[in-house]
């Protein structure tokens, strides 16, 4: 993929989402779940706290 084929101020491919977007996500798997997770949905919850939280740390590293 060139440069070229990007989308102006979207992120290249591969790089993390903003925090504010997982958080979002996680919101919409609480709410679609009403609070009670599956175990599937317990694992995908555990992988967006492991974004989310990358997505702070980088965000914190970026500010500093």
């Amino acid at each position: 993929m060139s440069p070229d084929s990007l989308t102006p101020g979207a992120p290249p491919p591969g790089a993390p989402r903003p925090a504010a977007e997982v958080n979002e996500q996680i919101r919409a798997l609480w709410l679609r779940t009403g609070g009670r997770l599956s175990p599937q949905e317990r694992a995908e919850y555990e992988l967006l706290v492991v974004e989310w939280a990358a997505a702070i740390r980088d965000g914190v590293i970026e500010a500093a």
